[in-house]
């Protein structure tokens, strides 16, 4: 009987310990994950990807974490995944005025590019780009931005507006880097991209040895990091922040640090 107790009293130890763990410590962690992809025609390009911010109305502390942190990369470029506010209604997120003013520290040689994600649609998409491009953060909304060696190309969100694709990618003929919110337009990602940048799907936020669950329609495919898909190459990041449960298990937020060989 006491050998019971005891096997019982440590069980629940491991329980509170995972829960308090999975609210209170993990989302609030931050990692930098470096991703090195062989590309010879982007060889010496390094991109910061972050998606996924989710900024409740107290977090400016983790939003400025996560500045800090981007800044610390020197990175030529800066690539934003969409999803900046947090919620559905503006009362359970930052304002994007507030969030876009932090953003706009951000420091690299070419400068920050983003797209529009689900939940910038649902607080309202016009608002969240007027915001993002008074502080200097270009929305690419199905658009692209060629610089000398590379083009970047970002597309509309596909809950909330229509990804398209060929507009997004037209008049290009360098080596491209496509931006969208969600993985799930991948199927119609031409072999001509070199590589996509996702978010959207959090890593699914809780895993044990993969994503018990994700939000796309292809499962556990795009979950998270680097997939070379029969010559489609694809990074999904975990993102920063957490959607519907505030909890985070084995899949700590991130920023993606991406190079070139």
């Amino acid at each position: 009987m006491k050998k019971m107790t005891i096997i019982l009293i440590i069980i629940l130890s491991i329980i509170i310990f995972s829960a308090v763990w999975a609210v209170f410590i993990e989302p609030y962690t931050l990692t930098v994950n470096r991703v090195n992809i062989d590309d010879n025609s982007l060889k010496g390009l390094k991109i910061v990807f972050a998606s996924d911010f989710h900024i409740k109305p107290y977090e400016m502390f983790r939003l400025k974490r996560i500045v800090t942190a981007i800044n610390k990369q020197n990175a030529d470029i800066i690539l934003l995944g969409g999803d900046y506010v947090n919620g559905h209604k503006k009362g359970r997120s930052m304002t994007i005025a507030k969030i876009a003013e932090e953003l706009s520290d951000i420091q690299s040689k070419y400068g920050t590019y983003a797209v529009i994600g689900n939940h910038d649609g649902w607080q309202g998409k016009k608002e969240c780009i007027t915001e993002l491009e008074k502080h200097n953060i270009k929305v690419l909304f199905n658009e692209n931005k060629c610089f000398e060696k590379f083009c970047i190309a970002g597309v509309d969100d596909l809950q909330t507006g229509v990804p398209d694709i060929g507009k997004a990618l037209s008049n290009i003929a360098k080596p491209v880097i496509l931006v969208t919110h969600t993985p799930d337009i991948m199927p119609d990602v031409p072999y001509s991209v070199n590589l996509t940048l996702a978010g959207h799907l959090h890593g699914g936020q809780i895993r044990l040895n993969q994503a018990i669950i994700t939000p796309s329609i292809y499962g556990n495919k795009y979950a998270n990091g680097y997939l070379n898909d029969k010559g489609k190459k694809i990074y999904t990041t975990k993102g920063l922040g957490t959607s519907i449960l505030p909890v985070r298990f084995n899949c700590p937020p991130e920023i993606a640090v991406i190079t070139f060989n």
